[in-house]
């Protein structure tokens, strides 16, 4: 049977994005058009694997240019729309709140408003076979008091962030123009990414980085704060399973079942680099490890509860902590000096900027 399936991926050029992109060309035959603005975090080097394909492309355009997306949508044509493209650092929204509000709430409008208007052109079975899937976060729900507490489809929300105030409102968007308009939205929360090619201003990926250049270990605080981990490559997997066998009008929380401490996860990446490339003075990694002062707002729990998404769509993680955690690790040593090199120092973004991408 040929897939007739053409998915427009929005932020298909940053980190879950570019797992999106990458898992539809390499597991599936169909057609993928990536939308990426190209900030700082949009890195066309983590699409490399797939960008040869005859079934790739790609548009350098702000979701905020609403003639850019009404060109995108009537000559891709997509089937299914995946909106990924937002601004996602909490520390990044306190310094810089304005930013958040025009990715999030108004490029996600600019979306919704060229995925109706070309929704309206096509005919009756292209609707029914057309989805508007938006990728949210768990951090739109505030955060937990008790240990038995979990986040789930149902629970109210209470964002502590600019950042998780804005990707709330883009949320409450979504769900208006599937209820108003008839448009068939689905929106995913997920708990915290992890895995091969996070920016690394990310806590993973920069523990692992400044662990091996010898610098601190920055812990918010004294490390207790909560998070559920789930590996990236799982969330693609669920994130494509939502968008072609979900129920519009439906939300779907995402967790990869691995709550631990901020502290832990900073352990944990120092057992592992004094396994794999120990430091020559023969002392852990773990003497790195400084606590900073905790930043404003910081939510303390986040945990979710992905029954629905199992039960209904029959996905779990594939990855535990162990085993994603020890993949990401040896992926970051061994990409040190090649792609962690060039984003550090920016080179990432002068080579896209030499051959006019």
């Amino acid at each position: 049977m040929v897939d007739k399936r053409r998915f427009l991926v929005t932020g298909g050029a940053g980190f879950i994005g570019s797992a999106v992109v990458r898992h539809l060309i390499l597991n599936t035959s169909s057609c993928v058009c990536v939308v990426d603005k190209l900030t700082y975090a949009g890195n066309l080097e983590s699409l490399a694997p797939v960008s040869d394909s005859d079934r790739y492309c790609f548009e350098q355009a702000d979701i905020c240019d609403k003639a850019a997306l009404d060109r995108i949508f009537a000559e891709f044509r997509p089937t299914h729309v995946m909106h990924l493209a937002a601004e996602s650092h909490v520390d990044r929204s306190i310094d810089g709140p304005g930013e958040f509000i025009q990715t999030n709430v108004v490029g996600t409008y600019t979306m919704l408003e060229a995925a109706r208007k070309y929704f309206n052109t096509l005919d009756e079975q292209e609707k029914a076979a057309f989805r508007f899937h938006h990728i949210s976060t768990d951090e739109v729900y505030g955060d937990l008091e008790g240990p038995e507490d979990f986040f789930r489809e149902t629970t109210p929300y209470a964002p502590s962030s600019p950042y998780s105030a804005s990707k709330a409102s883009s949320d409450h968007l979504v769900r208006a123009w599937k209820r108003t308009f008839g448009l068939p939205t689905i929106v995913t929360n997920c708990s915290n990414n992890y895995g091969p090619y996070h920016f690394p201003e990310k806590l993973i990926p920069l523990v692992i980085l400044h662990a091996l250049d010898g610098k601190e270990l920055p812990v918010y605080g004294k490390g207790l704060q909560i998070r559920d981990w789930l590996y990236v490559e799982d969330h693609a997997r669920a994130l494509c399973l939502v968008a072609t066998k979900g129920v519009p009008g439906e939300t779907y929380n995402i967790g990869g079942h691995n709550e631990k401490q901020n502290i832990e996860v900073v352990k944990k990446i120092c057992e592992l680099l004094d396994e794999l490339v120990p430091r020559k003075d023969g002392v852990s990694y773990a003497e790195q490890i400084v606590f900073v002062k905790d930043r404003p707002g910081h939510d303390m729990r986040y945990a979710i509860d992905a029954d629905k998404i199992s039960r209904e769509l029959g996905w779990k993680p594939v990855e535990t902590f162990e085993s994603g955690i020890r993949k990401t690790v040896e992926w970051y040593i061994a990409h040190k000096d090649d792609w962690c090199a060039r984003v550090l120092s920016g080179e990432y973004k002068m080579e896209r900027l030499g051959t006019g991408e």
